[in-house]
């Protein structure tokens, strides 16, 4: 809203709904006050004001939770992040909304993934660096880590995590219902929990992912570990096998390897972090091979044979055949759309090749009053993907916006030390497509705050649109890259063109300046420039 006007306008269309007392809206705050029996639904007043060319974005005044048996605006099957962002939006606008969960709030990254992982990560980062100090005169050791501890310290975090952000949250929204139980469609498109039928205008799927293990012979009759049970060992295994070198898989092998584990790790693809730039990924098997991890890539296995405590690993690569042994084995190679048994293709609801509901770029399905979001819809499996998803998908379903689902500009983290993070085209993929690119490449080395840390691992690689300026990608591999990612998001999300980048102030001996300095890789040799020169 910008003028008197526009606030007569909502006030003059609201007013003439029957049940409707009172209106009154202030275009300075953006907001109406709309006094109203209790007949008249929220979602009503929201589709005349979106009549009117306006869109509600919030409801504020809490509504009571649905009553057994009523007739839901949003049925959501799933309880994580997606399912919790797309209840919250459903209740801001007013809806009547349900979240449908056979397990643990939360969904994975709470529960077995992020931070259970980052909380062991950190650990293992600790013991590491009490071994190896990089200063003079610093003198410290480590000893045997009690892996019974950390799992245990590890499990209360994900439970202080669990009730803080998701059972403190639906405690906030007493208009959410919580219902336990399985969720199955009939042929007809309706929706069933525990064998009962809940009635819904519009169903979201949220019903996350679970790890997958691929054909390979032996597999499946021999036990293994994955991401979640290894999280859970309290006996540090002494070699430890990984199979996949993706982002979780060498998360986990470098953790255990700097726990104490002896860990090979094996890639089917010709190298490891294989969607990343492959310079990222062959600089990366050097330090990981420095720390003394055995990292294999363009392996094939033939096969998988043993038990814990003797595992038994037949492949084939350039060198020839041979064979891998080990006590333990994670199977570290991607999730799977946790689609199955649950009727979807029956009720006309369209599925990928992996198992993934298909949707449109409003993320709705064939079928026209379902759904679906995060990690259920396929890569790329990131939370705050999954939440943005949600959010985006739930005011779709119940505004009638058209809003388009945007993965253009997307960051990406794989928290190994050093870290690698990545947002936009690699150099590669650019090129491919056809367009005129320039691209700089700055060794950590010429970081004043990498210098002072006594930590040079890595480099800062930029990839920018010849003709605009505008950068098109940017690849980091630095420690704590993650943190220097953002940046490149926001110059990429907003149009801000590398000399503009490398124009702004950046405070000195941060790891942030390290993109200023990237940038000015383009047109300038940094090492000739004094401290902070432009």
């Amino acid at each position: 809203m910008t003028c008197d006007r526009c606030a007569r306008t909502i006030d003059d269309a609201v007013v003439r709904i029957p049940g409707v007392v009172e209106t009154a809206t202030d275009h300075h705050a953006g907001q109406s006050r709309i006094v109203a029996e209790a007949s008249v639904d929220a979602l009503t007043l929201a589709g005349v004001i979106r009549g009117k060319g306006f869109r509600v974005v919030a409801q504020k005044d809490r509504l009571a939770p649905p009553k057994q048996g009523e007739e839901l605006d949003l049925l959501i099957l799933g309880a994580g992040s997606a399912g919790f962002a797309a209840a919250i939006k459903a209740t801001e606008l007013g809806a009547k909304v349900a979240i449908v969960e056979r397990g643990a709030l939360g969904g994975t990254c709470v529960n077995v993934g992020c931070v259970p992982s980052k909380t062991l990560i950190r650990a293992a980062e600790a013991h590491h660096q009490a071994g190896r100090s990089a200063f003079a005169g610093i003198h410290t050791k480590n000893e045997r880590p009690d892996l019974r501890a950390l799992v245990l310290q590890k499990a209360k975090l994900v439970a202080e995590l669990r009730q803080a952000k998701y059972w403190d949250v639906l405690a906030a929204y007493p208009s959410i219902l919580l219902m336990k139980g399985e969720a199955r469609f009939r042929v007809d498109g309706t929706v069933l929990v525990d064998g009962q039928p809940v009635r819904a205008r519009r169903v979201l799927l949220a019903m996350g992912a679970s790890p997958w293990a691929p054909p390979i012979p032996g597999l499946s009759d021999t036990p293994f570990l994955t991401s979640t049970t290894l999280m859970e060992l309290e006996e540090l295994p002494r070699r430890l096998i990984v199979i996949g070198g993706g982002a979780v898989g060498l998360e986990l092998a470098q953790t255990f390897a700097r726990l104490g584990s002896r860990v090979t790790v094996l890639e089917a693809l010709a190298g490891i972090v294989p969607a990343e730039d492959p310079e990222l990924g062959g600089a990366l098997a050097g330090y990981l091979r420095e720390e003394g991890l055995e990292v294999r890539a363009g392996v094939r296995i033939l096969e998988i044979s043993g038990a814990p405590g003797g595992y038994r690993v037949v492949i084939e690569d350039a060198d020839g055949r041979g064979v891998i042994e080990g006590d333990q084995l994670l199977v570290a190679t991607g999730r799977r759309p946790n689609t199955r048994g649950m009727g979807l293709a029956e009720a006309g609801i369209a599925l990928g090749e992996r198992g993934e509901v298909l949707v449109d770029e409003h993320l709705q399905t064939r079928l026209a009053h379902v759904y679906a979001a995060g990690d259920v819809i396929g890569d790329p499996a990131f939370v705050y993907v999954a939440a943005y998803a949600g959010n985006l998908a739930a005011e779709n379903a119940l505004s009638g916006d058209a809003r388009t689902y945007d993965l253009s500009v997307v960051p990406r983290v794989t928290f190994t030390s050093p870290a690698v993070a990545s947002v936009g085209l690699t150099e590669v993929e650019a090129r491919a497509r056809g367009l005129a690119v320039a691209v700089s490449k700055l060794p950590m080395a010429h970081v004043p705050r990498a210098l002072a840390a006594r930590d040079t691992r890595g480099f800062i690689k930029l990839v920018a649109d010849e003709r605009t300026g505008l950068l098109i990608g940017a690849h980091i591999l630095a420690p704590e890259a993650g943190e220097m990612i953002e940046q490149a998001v926001m110059a990429m999300r907003f149009g801000i063109r590398i000399d503009e980048l490398a124009s702004l102030m950046h405070p000195y001996l941060t790891n942030a300046e390290g993109l200023k300095l990237a940038c000015q890789t383009f047109e300038k040799d940094v090492a000739k420039l004094s401290c902070c020169a432009a």
